[in-house]
């Protein structure tokens, strides 16, 4: 600050010498009955000035107007989100067998059931939820999935003290939308965050993350990705548009440190349309499988990038990489890749059926596909695939089946 007067004296006493003559005496009044253009310049250099006419009300009125709304779904919505807290069991560590962790959830119903993700409960021994207001109670498992990453708790308190949410359309979520998350970060009851849907149709691998036993390759299809800050103790919150409606469920953030860095994920209000009912009535969620593979359109991948080196008959749908033996794809007669082919420096497996839809509803990548059969079909339905092989195009019907646990691996070229 001392170095700030220096500099400020100097430029002062340099512009005054640069004055000839010398500048009568000025008044030490803060208001001038002469106006500033008629006095010497020397004035300004003595901290005279006027002060600032106001900002117009109307002008106020505008810049705040996002945050009134801001300010009125917190106050709305914040009594809806609850704190998490868990005791869950250790059973393979070598020296303790329970930690604690937290999370957040919201609540669903009038019977008590929240919803949060499964990897808050997961192991879970004891579950207690701490309400806006700081009342505290204990909470049951009701079911997680962890497919989905989605789970439901419930508590035993009066109706008067539930506000569900509501669940809001995630098909009509289009990136540049305002996102809206309120949670717990690092303990941090009822904070809210704000930012922008920076993404659709990702992609993650819920299942892994959550467990060992799960065989890599099980996608949880029409992930949101937000930058709205997502940190430990958000996983389970709400995250909302402008409406106050849930639009998703936030799960993970991608992060080389374990804190945010400016991407975040959150589950489909769609995908829990489809889980949570299933969750509250039988505790666990039956998917349909079809047992294919195919690479992911966001590393480069897809059928629109793969359709000019291929040579591809199509620009969107899916390329069947690999068919699981005895899977509901291989008794419908669908065929994967015969042939390896390196494309900008990476392997495809090429050769194999391209799915372009499902039920007449087009799919453009593997995303469309996972999300039209998670949403839309279950276990012992038959779907009919429009498939294009070579230069034959043709409807399969494919009656789907459970989604095993464990599925074999399989690689290019090789024919269930």
């Amino acid at each position: 600050m001392a170095a700030m007067r220096k500099y400020l004296l100097f430029a002062a006493a340099l512009a005054l010498a640069a004055c000839a003559p010398a500048a009568p005496a000025l008044p030490t009044r803060a208001v001038l009955s002469t106006p500033v253009r008629d006095l010497p310049i020397s004035a300004a250099l003595q901290g005279v000035r006027p002060a600032p006419t106001a900002v117009p009300p109307e002008v106020i009125a505008a810049a705040d107007a996002e945050y009134l709304l801001l300010v009125n779904l917190y106050e709305r919505l914040s009594p809806s989100v609850v704190n998490i807290e868990v005791v869950a069991d250790l059973p393979n560590h070598p020296v303790i067998d329970s930690a604690t962790s937290r999370g957040s959830g919201f609540v669903y119903d009038l019977n008590g059931h929240i919803v949060t993700n499964a990897h808050v409960v997961d192991r879970a021994r004891e579950i207690r939820v701490t309400f806006d207001d700081g009342f505290v109670t204990e909470a049951q498992l009701v079911g997680y999935d962890v497919f989905s990453d989605l789970a439901v708790i419930r508590v035993q308190v009066p109706a008067e003290r539930l506000r569900p949410l509501a669940l809001g359309e995630s098909e009509q979520v289009r990136v540049g939308q305002r996102a809206i998350a309120i949670g717990n970060p690092f303990g941090l009851a009822s904070s809210m965050t704000v930012g922008i849907v920076s993404g659709l149709g990702r992609q993650l691998p819920s299942a892994e993350l959550i467990s060992n036993d799960i065989t890599p390759g099980f996608q949880n299809p029409s992930i949101i990705q937000v930058d709205a800050d997502i940190n430990p103790g958000n996983s389970g919150g709400p995250l909302f548009n402008s409406r106050g409606e849930v639009i998703g469920v936030n799960t993970a953030i991608r992060t080389e440190s374990g804190i945010f860095e400016g991407v975040g994920f959150a589950v489909p209000a769609r995908t829990v349309r489809r889980v949570v009912p299933e969750l509250i009535a039988s505790g666990r969620v039956n998917y349909p499988w079809l047992g294919i593979t195919s690479q992911p359109a966001e590393l480069g991948l897809g059928v629109a990038a793969l359709a000019q080196p291929l040579n591809l008959p199509v620009s969107a749908g899916v390329l069947i990489e690999t068919v699981t033996p005895n899977s509901p794809a291989a008794r419908a007669g669908l065929r994967g890749g015969t042939r390896t082919q390196t494309v900008r420096g990476q392997t495809v497996c090429a050769g194999g059926d391209i799915i372009v839809a499902i039920n007449d509803q087009y799919v453009a990548n593997m995303d469309e596909l996972l999300a039209y059969l998670v949403s839309y079909s279950a276990p012992g339905d038959t779907v009919t695939l429009l498939v294009v092989r070579g230069t034959e195009t043709f409807e399969l019907p494919v009656t789907l089946e459970p989604r095993p646990n464990e599925t074999p691996r399989t690689t290019c070229g090789q024919q269930p």
